[in-house]
């Protein structure tokens, strides 16, 4: 295994690495991913120095929290903390956000991963009201009493909620789209953060892939790859999907992007890298349905920092191409 820079995860009081591995084509949403396959994406970002995994009782349906812990049943020299979500299988709706909800969700993420406590339980992106409710929290906390999770924290949608939640003391992290095209967690969220001692984790570092400057204008997604049907948000939260850019926006901005790629780095190990460099910042989660992809990922890890004048680019093309269209939305 390659040595991998660690950071204190927030109020978990646990370390993680700074590039970690995102599950959610794993379980499904980006096209089929066989299990041996997925084993060997898995294997990759350990053998790469991956300490951290995340994922959501939602991805598949469960079927990816069922493959990480069938893999870390394989591989107990592995130490990986793994993050789940909980919420987004029952319908949108505060009034289900109870405590026996959360057992009932918290005991079928404990038997899909196969332990008995959880690493950490995120809210995932609940209606906007959750973020607000003390029952919600009281009941986060009753959880961690009785040893079904050792910590909790939050996903969300937008920076307001971010804020709210940062303001709750038991909330350990905060997880959070992040990425050159979407740059107003830099504003207020990442310094709340590190005020209140609480995590960030960079999700959607790529921008859905635009970041990698593989896709042109013509590039066809498979029926079931939510780059397909959720263009318009037509299934979840349209941010999730290229982070809400238009996506002939997004082609012509990413092929800006990677003529700003260091040397030696490719465009999407440039976007890594500089997640990575934001002040705040935990760990990164890129996905990946590849070994090659896996093992590129954590190479962005490595290396020299960029320099001030990438840095400088990606503010001034964020500005010119992308702010006008998700800065106030998100």
């Amino acid at each position: 295994m390659i040595p991998m820079e660690q950071r204190e995860l927030g109020r978990t009081g646990r370390s993680v690495s700074v590039v970690g591995q995102g599950t959610w084509q794993l379980g499904g949403d980006w096209g089929e991913v066989a299990e041996e396959d997925a084993f060997g994406v898995l294997d990759a970002a350990v053998e790469g120095g991956v300490t951290f995994f995340d994922t959501a009782d939602v991805y598949g349906d469960g079927r990816s929290e069922r493959l990480i812990g069938r893999y870390l049943a394989r591989r107990p020299d592995a130490d990986v903390f793994v993050a789940t979500k909980m919420g987004r299988r029952a319908d949108q709706l505060p009034e289900n956000y109870t405590l026996d909800n959360f057992r009932a969700w918290n005991d079928r993420s404990r038997a899909n991963l196969g332990v008995d406590t959880l690493d950490l339980v995120q809210l995932h992106c609940p209606p906007t009201p959750v973020y607000s409710s003390d029952e919600v929290y009281d009941a986060l906390d009753t959880l961690v009493a009785e040893k079904r999770i050792a910590a909790y924290g939050v996903s969300v949608e937008t920076c307001a909620e971010a804020l709210t939640a940062l303001a709750r003391p038991g909330v350990a992290s905060v997880q959070i789209i992040l990425n050159p095209f979407r740059l107003k967690p830099l504003d207020e969220v990442l310094p709340a953060a590190r005020a209140a001692g609480a995590g960030i984790i960079a999700r959607v570092p790529l921008a859905s892939g635009l970041l990698s400057g593989k896709y042109t204008a013509d590039t066809v997604f498979a029926p079931d790859d939510h780059r397909t049907y959720n263009r318009h948000g037509e299934a979840f939260d349209q941010g999730e999907t290229f982070s809400g850019v238009d996506y002939a926006t997004g082609v012509a901005a990413a092929a800006e992007f990677a003529a700003l790629a260091s040397e030696g780095l490719t465009p999407a190990q440039t976007a890594l890298r500089w997640i990575i460099q934001q002040p705040g910042v935990t760990s990164v989660i890129p996905g990946a349905r590849s070994v090659a992809q896996a093992r590129s990922n954590a190479g962005a890890a490595t290396g020299e920092p960029l320099p001030q004048r990438t840095l400088d680019a990606v503010r001034e093309l964020y500005d010119r191409r992308i702010r006008a269209s998700v800065h106030d939305r998100w």
